[in-house]
């Protein structure tokens, strides 16, 4: 049992500002792309049996929902003197210091991967409930930092061609064990623009292409696959089902529904999801702008400072924060972007900012004299600074 006083005064030896180790996931039906700075010996570090690392997950307090993972897999430690912590345990205790009044029902991570991810939804509430969950509406945002290399196939299909029916999706799921179902065919893909991103609710069926992603999400790792092939290999069934009550896992008309009609067949869905930077400040030595925003479930900022400068930066809601360009000092503490991590290394890119410090401004230094500090902050639900709707400036 952690004593809550002891820990309280080691959040305040760190000034609300705590270091977070690196946290890796692997997905055993996909190629890591291999762009997220882990070292390239380590991509299998957790066996082949488990697939390779193709994921990292930022101030998470979620378990990945992967086959034979242990209990903590997802799950970020931040690191207090020379103890570590799961941040979700820090929260169950020190909460208020931490968040306030809020919740820090988020999860940011990065994905990398050499092919595309086969075409899937994230069930919206009323089936994610059914099986004791919850939903996962979810943002994406092309870091250019990561992305001097697109990938193989740098385009993303988001939802269905107007006019796609029920029985349509019911003929590609009937025809599972026959090959290519052909669910593509029912959809439509988008070229990716690095320094940009799409916005994605729950229900919306997405195949996300080859770019380097920043993910910003609901906390939660609920999933429905709906194609049956990449690659020419085959996707097992249960990865369509595994968060489908027992009953309803043959139910072809369930697993239909699942699917957000309305959204997927929109005719203007790519005006209505797609998101350019808003700015939320510019001075003469830094810049930032909101990268993810239109949703009031979670949102996400892009920091940029210009080479031998500082700022004040102050937020209204606890962040977590890491560093993908430069070096310098997060509230005194060490920031630097590590370029080759090995797994099970610590780094000084990755901190989690506590409310009141958010609130009161964390000093930024860059003290680098050529090249930019590039920081990206995600916020959890209700951040009252972030722009209610995509258009919210137009």
């Amino acid at each position: 049992m952690v004593d809550e006083q002891k820990l309280l005064d080691m959040i305040d030896d760190e000034k609300g500002v705590l270091r977070l180790v690196p946290t890796w996931v692997p997905r055993d039906f996909l190629s890591p792309g291999m762009r997220l700075r882990l070292d390239p010996r380590d991509i299998y570090a957790l066996g082949a049996s488990r697939g390779g690392i193709d994921e990292r997950w930022l101030a998470s307090v979620t378990k990945a929902d992967n086959p034979g993972a242990p209990a903590d897999e997802g799950m970020s430690y931040v690191l207090l003197g020379q103890e570590k912590f799961m941040l979700s345990k820090l929260l169950e205790v020190a909460g208020q210091r931490l968040v306030g009044k809020r919740h820090w029902d988020v999860l940011a991570k990065l994905f990398d991967n050499a092919s595309m991810i086969p075409l899937h939804l994230h069930q919206t509430e009323r089936h994610a409930r059914a099986v004791g969950r919850v939903p996962k509406p979810e943002a994406y945002y092309f870091p250019p930092e990561l992305n001097a290399d697109e990938g193989s196939f740098p385009y993303t299909f988001f939802g269905l061609s107007p006019g796609t029916t029920k029985d349509d999706l019911k003929r590609c799921l009937a025809a599972w064990d026959k090959g290519d179902n052909g669910v593509l065919y029912l959809s439509q893909a988008y070229k990716l623009k690095p320094g940009t991103g799409w916005l994605v609710p729950a229900g919306l069926l997405h195949a996300p292409g080859t770019m380097v992603t920043y993910e910003v999400q609901k906390a939660s790792d609920v999933s429905a696959m709906y194609q049956n092939m990449l690659q020419g290999r085959p996707i097992s069934w249960d990865l369509l089902v595994k968060d489908v009550p027992a009953e309803h896992r043959r139910d072809l008309d369930y697993i239909v529904d699942m699917v957000d009609w309305e959204t997927n067949v929109d005719p203007e869905l790519r005006s209505h999801h797609f998101m350019s930077p808003l700015q939320r400040a510019s001075e003469k030595d830094y810049s930032e702008f909101w990268v993810v925003y239109g949703t009031s479930e979670f949102s996400a900022t892009r920091l940029t400072l210009k080479p031998a400068s500082e700022t004040v930066i102050r937020d209204s809601a606890a962040y977590g924060v890491l560093a993908i360009k430069g070096h310098g000092t997060l509230g005194g503490h060490p920031l630097e972007t590590t370029e080759s991590i090995r797994y099970g290394e610590l780094t000084a890119d990755e901190y989690f900012v506590a409310e009141g410090e958010a609130r009161d401004g964390v000093l930024v230094k860059n003290e680098s004299k050529t090249t930019e500090l590039v920081l990206l902050k995600h916020f959890a639900s209700g951040n009252p600074e972030a722009p209610p709707s995509l258009h919210s400036f137009d």
